[in-house]
This record gives structure tokens, sequence and C-alpha cells, in this order.
């Protein structure tokens, strides 16, 4: 019995792009669906799982980097990223937030095709991610999928964080003592461009610190490094 051609779904708001790019992949034999905003991907993923994401950094709304940072909590499918900026950064930000390559307009038909079937073969031969992610630092336990903190690992021992302050400390305990810029933690937790002077990071850093001090004095997991950013100084494990 022959397998189903792998789904590639392009979210790419031009239309003549998108259009070239189905009608592309298609003849090399790949299904192929398509939306032009996080919206119309949403609608999409609703019916159907791609074995592969193309989706453009540039796109009305939601754009690509918020998209990418909001599939990674939940799907594993790979992700090629189109961008026409050049800069550095970008693809940077890209990669950090969970695509698994990027390629830049204009780009040749063939280097796409080359780009899809790498990233399916790598896919295909990755091993499988694991289905708990529940970490122990400190004296907590967090799952991040389940959205909970517990000091120990006693559900009446929960400590109660908002949403925000919650992605907060999941971007530090899956980056553990690593600097991390306000920048990044911006894009990592909330999928935006940070503003000149932005003050979001510090405050909800500081909100952060006082419930982790208070149910664990002492601990100082969060630290402030000078002109560099902030440190979670813990050691972190995955539990099952």
């Amino acid at each position: 019995m022959t397998a189903p051609p792998p789904l590639i779904l392009i979210v790419e708001d031009d239309p003549e792009i998108s259009r070239m790019i189905a009608d592309f992949l298609q003849r090399e034999g790949f299904e192929v669906a398509c939306a032009d905003s996080g919206k119309a991907m949403d609608t999409v993923l609703q019916r159907q799982r791609p074995d592969l994401l193309v989706l453009d950094l540039m796109l009305p709304g939601e754009d690509g980097l918020s998209i990418c940072r909001r599939l990674r909590a939940h799907e594993d499918f790979p992700i090629l990223m189109l961008t026409a900026k050049s800069d550095e950064v970008d693809r940077v930000v890209g990669l950090e937030m969970g695509a698994d390559d990027y390629l830049t307009k204009p780009f040749g038909t063939r280097e796409l095709l080359a780009r899809v079937r790498a990233i399916l073969r790598r896919a295909r031969a990755a091993p499988a991610k694991p289905l708990v992610r529940r970490y122990a630092f400190d004296q907590f336990v967090i799952d991040l999928d389940a959205r909970s903190l517990q000091r120990g690992d006693s559900a009446s021992e929960a400590l109660q964080l908002t949403s925000a302050e919650f992605d907060l400390l999941g971007c530090f305990v899956l980056r553990p003592r690593h600097v991390l810029t306000r920048d990044q933690i911006l894009d990592w937790t909330r999928g935006r461009s940070p503003e000149p002077f932005d003050r979001t990071v510090d405050m909800l850093i500081s909100r952060l610190r006082k419930k982790l001090d208070a149910a664990s004095p002492g601990s100082n997991l969060i630290t402030t490094v000078r002109n560099g950013g902030y440190l979670f100084t813990a050691a972190v494990k995955q539990v099952s």
C-alpha cells in the first residue's frame, strides 16, 4: 500500500507567491494546503495536521514569529520560515522561536525543494519528543503543558501565577543558566517586537521573583546581569 504524500501547509499572504509555491510542490508530488493568515491557518489545522509548515514572517495581523512561538507550545511538526528580510537578527530569532530552517526571499524553487526534502528527512529520522514536559528545579515542579507550578510534588502546594508570569518562568526553565536579554524574553514569551525602554519584562520578573522567594526563601532563582539581562540560576531536570 502506497503511503500518502507529505502534506505541506503554506501560510503566505501574497497570493502570487503562495500559488507559485503550491503549484511547484504539487508538481513535485506533495499535497498542499494554503492559508493567508494565522487565523486561516488555525482553521486548516482543525481539519488537517501538516508534515511541514511553510510560514511567511510578515503576515497581516499575527506575524510569523508569534505564530511560530504559539505553535511550538503544543505542536512538533517542522516549520520552514520565509522572510524578505536579510537581517541576521530576524533569522536568529525565527530559529530560536522554533523554526527548523529559513529561506530568504527571493528564492529559487529548486532551493525551496531541497530545503523541504531535507527538513522532512530530518523529521523522519528524529527521535520522538517526550510527551511529558515536567521539570524540577530548586523546591519546585513545573508542568508546562498542564500550566501548573508546585512546591515539591504536592498539588496542595500549588503556586498561583498569572498567565504572563507562567510564560516567563517557562522561558527561564527551558533555558537555565543562560543570560537572557529583555528582547529575547519578549520575543519568546509574547511574540512581538520590543519597544524602546519597554519595562514589561522588568515588572513581570519583579512579581515572579517575589512569588518564588516567598515559597523558597533565599533561593535567588532569578538574578540580574548588569548590561546583559537576566539569569535563571537553578539546575533544571526533566521528571516523569
